[in-house]
């Protein structure tokens, strides 16, 4: 009777812990509205959205954003737009990281980048927020810069003092033409870091 009770109670802690390492975060960080959909500094939501709708999934409304789940050989990787706008994105992050019990080495969040050409690719494991007020605000909420960043570049052809209406502006018609190959690179990003893993995925991706 012990050993049996044994059995059971260590047959149901394995699987949960199993599991917690097998469910990946992915965040885009952008604006909600329909003002913002096309603009740069929403490409994580546009790359979730890429992946969505390739992978035929739906988001759903839930706490703090909109949620959609993906399952790939034997991980789940959890896509979420947070609805708080890109400043306050922190707080969507700590509360599905904790209710779903996601350990920090496997979250991933997408944000775009002024320091680098339009498209380019620079996935990295941990550092400051590089003057994204998003990423300092998810720095702040979970008190570390331990996670995995994947930045898109956008690139900096704004005239001084002009940089707002630039992050906040649409894509040009040339980058409009070159983002649907991005886009689907950024899918393949994402589902190689659940399954290759993060080192793996840098040497892969980083500088395509």
């Amino acid at each position: 009777m012990i050993n049996w009770l044994s059995k059971l109670f260590s047959s149901q802690k394995t699987p949960d812990n199993t599991n917690c390492m097998k469910k990946f975060l992915i965040v885009g960080l952008g604006n909600i509205g329909a003002e913002y959909v096309n603009t740069r500094h929403n490409i994580g939501f546009k790359i979730l959205d890429h992946f969505a709708k390739k992978e035929s999934l739906s988001f759903a409304t839930v706490k703090l954003g909109a949620l959609a789940e993906y399952k790939l050989k034997g991980r789940t990787f959890l896509l979420l737009k947070p609805n708080t706008y890109v400043n306050l994105s922190g707080k969507a992050v700590q509360h599905w990281m904790e209710k779903e019990n996601i350990p920090l080495e496997n979250i991933m969040v997408i944000a775009d980048d002024l320091n680098l050409s339009f498209g380019a690719i620079r996935i990295k494991p941990k550092g400051s927020d590089g003057g994204h007020n998003g990423l300092k605000n998810i720095n702040l909420i979970l008190n570390t810069q331990n996670y995995t960043r994947f930045r898109f570049g956008i690139s900096d052809e704004f005239k001084k003092g002009k940089q707002i209406d630039y992050v906040l502006g649409e894509w040009d018609e040339a980058e409009k033409t070159k983002l649907p190959e991005r886009l689907e690179l950024a899918t393949e990003i994402i589902k190689s870091f659940g399954t290759a893993g993060l080192e793996n995925t840098m040497t892969a991706f980083n500088g395509k």
